[in-house]
């Protein structure tokens, strides 16, 4: 008896049982909501201590490199995106940051998840680099309903923000004009409506991206230079990370309508499976984005900056010390070997004898 089937096609892959994976959902889902709840009172509590570890970088002898410090000590998933180049700007001429959570209120009320970050610089001479005083770049916290291909339904959430533009002085522009390709873009679209792939401004930001591919991949090949950025460009392009293209008052319905959908949940009532986001015949407007988002790892360096870089600066602070400490160790153990092999040196080394 002949069987065309392979042993791979006959071979029965274990699965989760249905019952188990639907009450592994429910839980997961309430570990999610706990952990929103969390983020929303450790905000609050957080709040007086992060005043007064402001009185302290505000000590002058403090406030001069703290930032700089900071970032230079910055966990691994946060110091890939800075470039040398990079550093310099932050090191000379950033004098503070704030993070803030500011879609909650006083009480705590309101999304936790979504970021204000707040860069202030040196202007004038002190800045070689851009005019700007401020940067001011802000996440919203986006949900999204929508159907797939085959009519299941289709829920996202997620980190959604606008190009920020900086002004660079001549020849600084550490994104090689891809910052300002996007707020133009994004310009553009807020005047003109419609299709964005129809706007001129959308070609040459797709060019730009294209030549800034190029230039990484070239760059690969160079073994003198440093490791490229993970989004392959400078730290600034953070300023214009979009995300997907989600409104507020889209993100409202979406809520209601997963509100509704998990009471249901809770109450046992049968729901129709919800469909693979990533099934590969969907198509929505976010691809179109998502081909031109000059950073498309802004939202991942803002949850990582927000969660560990800003509560845990004073950590970082005061490491950056004893990392200095531990390199001056080094050259001291350094030397005192050359020291020791020098005097090895002349100890085999047969005497000269003395002129008569």
């Amino acid at each position: 008896m002949s069987n065309d089937q392979s042993l791979l096609d006959r071979v029965e892959m274990p699965s989760i049982p249905e019952a188990a994976m639907k009450k592994i959902a429910v839980l997961e889902e309430q570990f999610s909501r706990a952990e929103v709840e969390q983020l929303r009172h450790s905000v609050k509590l957080m709040t007086p201590l992060i005043q007064k570890r402001s009185e302290i970088i505000n000590i002058p002898e403090v406030q001069a490199e703290f930032w700089m410090r900071v970032f230079a000590s910055a966990p691994p998933e946060i110091d890939e995106y800075i470039l040398s180049s990079d550093a310099q700007v932050l090191g000379e001429c950033l004098k503070n940051m704030n993070v803030e959570r500011f879609e909650l209120d006083a009480q705590g009320n309101g999304e936790p998840r979504s970021l204000r970050f707040t860069f202030e610089f040196k202007t004038g001479e002190e800045n070689p680099f851009f005019t700007n005083e401020k940067l001011v770049k802000e996440f919203y916290w986006r949900q999204e309903v929508s159907k797939n291909a085959a009519g299941k339904t289709r829920t996202w959430e997620g980190l959604v923000s606008e190009p920020v533009r900086i002004n660079w002085k001549k020849d600084s522009d550490l994104t090689k004009g891809m910052l300002d390709a996007a707020c133009d873009l994004f310009e553009a679209e807020k005047k003109n409506g419609g299709d964005r792939k129809k706007l001129p401004e959308y070609a040459a930001l797709v060019k730009k991206v294209e030549e800034a591919e190029d230039e990484v991949a070239n760059a690969q090949d160079d073994e003198d230079d440093e490791d490229p950025s993970p989004v392959g460009m400078s730290f600034f392009g953070f300023f214009g990370y979009r995300g997907r293209d989600v409104s507020a008052a889209q993100s409202k319905e979406a809520a209601k309508e997963i509100e509704s959908r998990w009471v249901k949940v809770q109450k046992g009532e049968e729901m129709e499976d919800a469909g693979d986001s990533d099934d590969e015949d969907e198509e929505d407007d976010s691809a179109g984005l998502e081909e031109i988002d000059i950073f498309p790892d802004g939202d991942d360096l803002a949850v990582a900056i927000a969660e560990d870089l800003w509560p845990d600066a004073l950590s970082y602070y005061v490491q950056s010390f004893q990392i200095g400490e531990e390199l001056e160790d080094m050259d001291l153990d350094m030397e005192e070997m050359d020291g020791d092999d020098s005097d090895e040196e002349s100890e085999s080394r047969p005497n000269k004898k003395a002129r008569k």
